[in-house]
């Protein structure tokens, strides 16, 4: 019996090679290549017909009508938030997350609500036993009488019954755990992941199936498998959060029906996740008394403006080379900072270790919090408490300018409905008259140090 040949494939790019590199050829990633089985070329793939019984036919898109695609509520208004308004009928959404981030949670709470409002759904497990599902709706106290359960790791099976029973919304959970006869190599790798990612693409789109990809992440935090699961798909979505932690963070990394970046709030309980609506309320801290190093800033996230708490912690360092330690920040933008507040603001931190934290595990990634981190970074070094009442948004540029950001306005409406009676913000941003709140508009960033 002849031997299966060996091939070296990238788990970025699905780019394969004869013998093993350091680097991918196709798509310059290191340390991707892995060895496997060459896989035989695929079977025809099964053609599926809509469930109106229609046949693919050319259109002019002038025939098209330019009308919103009907949405399927979720019964999780944060998940709706994040996919856009609702779940469209045809999408393929991928969610990732680390393991027992409660993917698996979101997702029976939904088809549970569909199956309450009459909408017919499949969820397809292959890591778990009907019995362990059944346990999970028990605890979270679930309604069980529309929940149809199927366990098959085979995508033709899975298929082939998804065109028998006709499900609205389906879930294979995850797509790791499945694979097609078509490959010989094994569930999980690069071909199977796309292969069988690909047939459930064109199941959606030819039935109009709204399908549910629950993906696994590498100690990356990425998605494992290549990078072309994610174009193929018309969403992805991020589990975050830390699995001892209460909240749950859902963000949308790419949507085609909906706004990206989109964040939604979840609380876990012991009855599964329950929606947050308001979580500027719980992500600010609210000390007692003033403390140094500390300040709230209004970010935005999506279509959403959120308050969240700046610290920052500004230290003696015994090392020769001070540490510059960052969570939900990005480290190169810190340092940048502190070389702006040095060269225009006077304040020298070469022999300190700066360390910056947003409390409730959200990661800002937008420009518009510089200048609270500026401002948390100084009040640690002087010992100098900001007020409490005082909430600051504003970018800083190199040359020591204060940048307008977007949706201005709507930040200051945000803090000002949360009892914050002063705001410093860029000069550009401030409105002729604003009633609420009392501006503090500054230009340069010597203007906004003036107080501390």
């Amino acid at each position: 019996m002849k031997a299966p040949k060996r091939i070296y494939q990238c788990e970025q790019c699905g780019g394969t090679s004869t013998k093993w590199a350091g680097q991918c050829g196709d798509c310059g990633q290191w340390n991707t290549l892995v060895e496997t089985v060459a896989a035989a070329a695929p079977a025809a793939q099964p053609r599926y017909t809509s469930y109106s019984g229609e046949a693919p036919r050319i259109i002019s898109l002038t025939d098209v009508a330019a009308a919103e695609e009907p949405r399927l509520p979720t019964g999780l208004s944060e998940l709706d938030r994040v996919l856009g308004g609702g779940l469209v009928q045809g999408s393929v959404v991928l969610i990732g997350g680390d393991p027992g981030i409660g993917k698996s949670t979101l997702l029976l709470q939904s088809l549970a609500h569909y199956g309450t409002i009459g909408v017919s759904t499949l969820y397809v497990s292959g890591e778990e036993s009907a019995a362990q599902i059944a346990l999970r709706a028990d605890r979270l106290k679930l309604p069980r009488d529309h929940l149809r359960l199927l366990t098959e790791t085979e995508i033709e099976r899975v298929l082939a019954i998804a065109q028998q029973e006709r499900p609205a919304v389906l879930v294979i959970d995850s797509i790791q755990t499945v694979y097609t006869s078509a490959l010989t190599s094994a569930p999980g790798s690069v071909a199977q992941v796309r292969e069988c990612a690909a047939q459930l693409v064109r199941f959606a789109k030819a039935t109009h199936t709204a399908v549910y990809l629950v993906g696994h992440v590498t100690k990356e935090g990425a998605l494992a498998g290549p990078r072309v699961l994610e174009h193929m798909v018309d969403a992805v979505l991020y589990f975050e959060g830390e699995l001892g932690g209460r909240y749950r963070l859902v963000r949308a990394f790419k949507n085609r029906f909906g706004a990206v970046n989109e964040l939604g709030v979840f609380g876990m309980t012991d009855r599964g996740l329950r929606e947050i609506t308001n979580p500027s309320a719980i992500l600010l801290s609210r000390h007692e008394q003033p403390v140094a190093g500390s300040v709230v800033m209004v970010t935005r996230e999506g279509t959403r403006p959120m308050l969240v708490e700046v610290q920052a912690l500004v230290d003696g360092s015994a090392l020769g080379n001070p540490r510059r330690v960052t969570v939900g920040l990005e480290h190169n933008r810190l340092a940048m900072l502190l070389a702006v507040l040095h060269r225009h603001g006077g304040v020298s931190t070469a022999g300190c270790d700066v360390f910056a934290n947003i409390v409730g595990g959200v990661r800002v990634t937008e420009t518009g919090g510089d200048l609270a981190l500026i401002l948390a970074v100084l009040s640690s070094l002087r010992d100098r408490p900001v007020p409490g009442d005082l909430v600051v948004f504003g970018e800083i540029g190199l040359a020591g300018e204060i940048r307008p950001v977007q949706n201005g306005p709507e930040r200051l409406r945000e803090a000002a409905k949360h009892g914050f009676k002063r705001a410093i913000v860029p000069k550009a941003n401030a409105p002729k008259q604003s009633a609420d709140i009392e501006l503090i508009p500054v230009a340069r960033l010597a203007d906004a140090l003036g107080d501390l």
